[in-house]
């Protein structure tokens, strides 16, 4: 069976830590052959989404040194509200990180298209943010991007699961571990973030207010069992104290 990668997220890494620094201390549990790519924020930049843009988290130091080790990038450009205009402000950014190896994740099929047509030695990746949740989806997302996340929900969903094509599986991305968004139910925050990486002033909206629901930190799901399936390719957020991993 295919071996397990990981695409992480270089989320709390201060943009004056080196790269490698953050993954021994972070991940230090995770084979460096295992890790596909790191995801998070490299340029200021408004196509951002899922997380508020507070600044760079990897440099053009740390992207060079993940190139040395064969490590991709993967950049997080899913916010909700893209123009075409705006996507050629930023013809730099993807001419700058446009090589093989390095991926893409998008949320609005536009932008896709238009990286698809312009940029074609990026790996492009349906966010999470799509909410693909039939197979139905999953094989219309599949006609554009080459990779799908899932929702973390999904994850505890065998029979659905069980039911994608094995070919499929090899293109689906499966979360490793899970935060607030595995049982939230309004998910507003990505509305508001992306409003909020405009830079226009836009204040950040959470449904715990209105809808409450049970406090399950960060949740860490069977690889083994993931991998057993038919699944190799695992979207790690951290890891536990420690540098524990699902892995």
């Amino acid at each position: 069976m295919d071996t397990i990668s990981f695409t992480i997220s270089a989320r709390g890494k201060a943009g004056e830590m080196p790269v490698m620094e953050f993954l021994r201390l972070n991940f230090g549990a995770l084979p460096l052959e295992r890790i596909d790519s790191l995801f998070g924020f490299v340029e200021r930049c408004t196509l951002y989404g899922g997380r508020p843009f507070y600044g760079p988290q990897l440099n053009d130091q740390d992207v060079a040194t993940l190139y040395r080790h064969s490590i991709g990038l993967r950049i997080p450009l899913t916010n909700l509200y893209v123009t075409e205009e705006e996507y050629r402000e930023y013809q730099w950014l993807f001419e700058k990180y446009h090589r093989p190896g390095n991926s893409i994740i998008t949320t609005t099929d536009q932008l896709a298209q238009w990286i698809r047509r312009d940029y074609p030695h990026y790996q492009l990746e349906a966010s999470v943010i799509k909410n693909i949740d039939t197979h139905e989806k999953i094989d219309a997302a599949l006609a554009l991007y080459d990779t799908v996340i899932l929702p973390m929900r999904l994850n505890v969903q065998p029979e659905f699961l069980q039911a994608i094509p094995a070919e499929t599986k090899k293109r689906i991305t499966l979360f490793a571990n899970a935060g607030c968004a595995f049982n939230c139910p309004a998910k507003l925050c990505y509305t508001a973030i992306s409003k909020m990486n405009k830079f226009t002033g836009a204040p950040f909206n959470c449904s715990k207010a209105t809808m409450p629901r049970k406090e399950l930190g960060m949740l860490s799901f069977d690889l083994k069992k993931l991998h057993a399936a038919g699944f190799r390719r695992f979207k790690l957020l951290q890891a536990m104290p420690g540098g524990i991993t699902g892995f």
